[in-house]
């Protein structure tokens, strides 16, 4: 994705999503580029599983709360019958992660002029142009009315038309893991220190002569033949030690440093954090602290855009009672403590837990097991039959 902007006195332009210096003074990476670390794609990843698999639910306000209606086909089939919610949800999750934004065309509308279908654009085809605050969108180089496309955005900065990305802020430590990288490939490939090490012990060769015995030695060893030498010539290879390069010292740095960015705490993604320990006794109290400090704000902003799809007053909630999930022991105790509260009726509790409401004959059964109630619930005092 291009992005252009002009200011008042000055114009200049950068490719999204890693503004910085210009070309030459450091390399930038390529979104592909920076999610081969294993990293940023387990944080891109477990965010986008999450996010998109969240159920979806549309509300219409009232004068007392909120009622639930019916879905429009774009929170069912955005894509059309080839693309479900789940998948449009993850993919666009994934360009809002690892670009700051993500496009689609919006080639159906309903009655009330929402949109109906909105296919997904890849990022590399679109160009956004801002000039004195006019924003111009292109589709492979073909302008697009506003009105025709869908563009939702995230890390928003003020007076940019576009979202930013974390792998624009992490791109520092990108480009030190990959400077890692091509520092171990060529440190235990060879290309930064002398393979090996051969001595002649009798006397001083000179440089000419050094040279051919080196070539003939070279010649030797890269076809896999044996090296033969006298008693007078001995090779020593030369072992690196990765601990002496701080190979891997640097890989996991970068791999805490790169969590950071995505809002992502490092266990999750199954990174190394030297010296630390942590241990969860409840798996539910560690889901509801990564929901409420890591996943909270973009959750709410997915639900502000996905809004924008349906007429006002009605909105767009995901249910995050979905990454709650509690146990077996601890969901029952907890529905029946709200019936015995009366925060909700038994039948509804049993929904809730995917159970049909009672039978009559299971009435009857509870009835015979543990005796009639008292006073029959339609003539109990204070209820008007």
């Amino acid at each position: 994705m291009s992005v252009l902007f002009r200011g008042a006195q000055r114009s200049s332009a950068y490719s999204a999503p890693f503004p910085g210096p210009r070309e030459g003074r450091w390399r930038r990476p390529a979104k592909k580029a920076a999610l081969a670390h294993s990293a940023a794609w387990g944080c891109v990843r477990l965010r986008s599983d999450l996010i998109s698999t969240l159920p979806i639910d549309a509300f219409r306000k009232s004068t007392w709360g909120q009622i639930e209606v019916p879905k429009p086909p774009v929170l069912i089939e955005p894509g059309g019958s080839d693309v479900d919610i789940a998948e449009w949800m993850y993919s666009s999750q994934s360009d809002l992660d690892s670009v700051g934004n993500t496009f689609g065309l919006i080639t159906e509308t309903d009655g009330n002029g929402k949109p109906r279908r909105i296919d997904l654009i890849a990022r590399e085809d679109v160009t956004v142009q801002s000039f004195d605050g006019v924003v111009t969108y292109r589709v492979n180089g073909k302008k697009v009315d506003r009105e025709k496309l869908w563009h939702e955005r995230q890390y928003t900065s003020s007076g940019v038309s576009v979202g930013l990305s974390p792998l624009a802020y992490a791109s520092l430590s990108l480009m030190q893991h990959q400077a890692a990288q091509d520092f171990a490939a060529a440190w235990f490939g060879g290309g930064l220190i002398p393979t090996g090490f051969l001595k002649y012990a009798e006397a001083k060769v000179p440089p000419a002569e050094a040279e051919a015995i080196k070539l003939r030695f070279k010649l030797a060893i890269e076809g896999g033949d044996p090296f033969v030498a006298g008693k007078d010539w001995e090779y020593k290879p030369i072992e690196a030690a990765a601990a002496q390069s701080t190979f891997l010292e640097t890989m996991a740095f970068t791999d805490i440093e790169i969590c950071r960015f995505f809002g992502v705490p490092a266990d999750l993604i199954d990174a190394n954090a030297p010296g630390s320990s942590i241990t969860y006794a409840n798996i539910t109290q560690r889901n509801l602290q990564f929901l409420v400090l890591n996943l909270g704000a973009p959750i709410k902003r997915r639900e502000v855009g996905l809004s924008r799809l349906l007429p006002a007053p009605r909105f767009v909630k995901l249910n995050t009672a979905a990454l709650l999930r509690m146990d077996p022991e601890t969901v029952a105790r907890m529905l029946g403590q709200q019936v015995r509260d009366r925060l909700v009726a038994p039948s509804e509790a049993r929904e809730l837990d995917n159970r049909a409401p009672f039978t009559e004959d299971q009435l009857e059964e509870f009835d015979r097991l543990f005796g009639r109630p008292k006073s029959d619930p339609a003539t109990a005092k204070g209820v008007t039959p």
